[in-house]
Parts: C-alpha cells; sequence; structure tokens
C-alpha cells in the first residue's frame, strides 16, 4: 500500500506519517520544507518526500504524485498565526481536497481510493442536521465572519460530501473530527462517535494528535475500520472526555 499524505510536516501529519511508516507501508509526503520532517522520517526507506508547495502543482504534476497511492490523507490547516489566518491562500484546504480528488479521477483507478480529510468537531455534519444550541449557532455564525479558516474546513468537507458524495467510482472518503488537540507522547484509548457528543464552543472535550495520527491509520489500511465510517465525518474524543 502506498498513501499520499499532504501537511505531512504538521504536528499531526508527522505523527500520521510515523504511523503508517511502522505499520510497513509506503508514504509519499507533500511537504514545503523537508527540515521539519524528523531526521528519522526523512531517512525511512518506505517515505518518499515531494519538495513542493501543493497549490502550486500543475495538474499534471499532482496527477503524477497521486498516481499509484490506494490512499490520500490530509493534515492540511492554516497556521496559528495573522498571516496563516487571513492571507492567502484562503481555501487551502478546499481547494486542496477538491485538486487532489480530480487528480484521483485522472488516474482511473482500478478501485476507489481512501481520502481522509482530518477538519475539527466544530465543523457540524450537514448530513445528519445534528443539534447544536441557539448559542452555539450564533457563535459559530460570528466564527465564519472572523476566522475564514472555519469556513475553509467546512466548504472542505462539503466538497466531499456533495461533489464526491456516497457513490463515486473513484473515491471513498471519511472526515475526522477532532475536538481540541493535544500533545500526548503514546496513542491512549479513545472514543469515535458519529457525531459530537458534547460542545465544540461551551464544552469542548480533547484529542491527542497521536490518537487522531492512530485513528486516520487504522481508517487507511484496516478494512473493517474503513467500512464503519466510510462516507462518514466520526468525531474522536481522548477516553474520558467524551
Amino acid at each position: 500500500m502506498t498513501v499520499l499524505v499532504v501537511g505531512a510536516s504538521g504536528a499531526t501529519g508527522r505523527l500520521l506519517v510515523e504511523e503508517l511508516l511502522s505499520r510497513g507501508h509506503k508514504v509519499r509526503a507533500i511537504v514545503r520544507s523537508r527540515g521539519k520532517l524528523p531526521d528519522a522520517l526523512r531517512s525511512h526507506h518506505l517515505l518518499s518526500i515531494v519538495h513542493a508547495n501543493l497549490l502550486d502543482l500543475s495538474d499534471d504534476e499532482m496527477t503524477q504524485h497521486v498516481n499509484g497511492c490506494t490512499a490520500v490523507a490530509s493534515c492540511l490547516g492554516h497556521n496559528l498565526t495573522f498571516k496563516g489566518m487571513y492571507g492567502s491562500p484562503r481555501k487551502l484546504v478546499t481547494d486542496a481536497v477538491r485538486r487532489l480528488c480530480e487528480a484521483v479521477r485522472a488516474n482511473r483507478p482500478p478501485g476507489p481510493v481512501r481520502f481522509v480529510l482530518m477538519n475539527t468537531a466544530g465543523n457540524s455534519n450537514r448530513d445528519l442536521n445534528e443539534p447544536v444550541s441557539l448559542g452555539h449557532r450564533s457563535v459559530v455564525g460570528l466564527i465564519r465572519l472572523l476566522l475564514p479558516p472555519h469556513t475553509d474546513n467546512e466548504k472542505a468537507t462539503d466538497y466531499l460530501r456533495t461533489s464526491v458524495g456516497q457513490n463515486d467510482s473513484a473515491i471513498e472518503w471519511v472526515v475526522v473530527r477532532p475536538d481540541t488537540l493535544v500533545n500526548e507522547g503514546e496513542v491512549t484509548e479513545y472514543d469515535v462517535h458519529p457525531s459530537p457528543i458534547r460542545s465544540a464552543i461551551f464544552n469542548a472535550g480533547k484529542t491527542s494528535r497521536i490518537n487522531v495520527a492512530h485513528f486516520m491509520a487504522n481508517l487507511i489500511t484496516d478494512d473493517e475500520t474503513w467500512s464503519r465510517w466510510k462516507g462518514r465525518m466520526p468525531v474522536i474524543y481522548d477516553k474520558g472526555f467524551s
């Protein structure tokens, strides 16, 4: 199995790459800076690194990098700086998801490619009409106006829900929604739910990045896990926060 990981140099992306390599899978990572990957990963014999800005790649280059991959995972996100949140590209995650899906289709894969997108518990699954309080809805509306990355995350998910949908012959997808991300040194017990069981605004839980990486790797490599969650937007919490 070969997995393409974008956002591989980020805090969660690095952990996903490490988890996939530890399971013996080939990983193709697109990164803007090789130096942001730990030395142990950069020298791993199962890892191939593409040094590029993802959205600067041509359509042909994107198609080439996706070719031969049985799964694509996106851990892309905006840097928590003024430029990262309000500068260009405003639609980093959405444009990346769209272009990667177009590249998958251009390759005409023999079977569906698994697409796993890391998102956020603050993004509701509009297929399920998840109940939220008036206060929660009001705060999210304000966040949409003030923080462009939130809208980007919503639109990326909406692309998979509506433009790819449930019956695409080339792509199957899962959107993973962690709550407040924290750093831990090892995988711990965690719970996965179809929808949030607490308010990400007023009663947020916690999810360690390493647990997110572990769950994403399970989706990519384990058929049973994939069959359970494909076409859905599972929410993941560390044990004790669900």
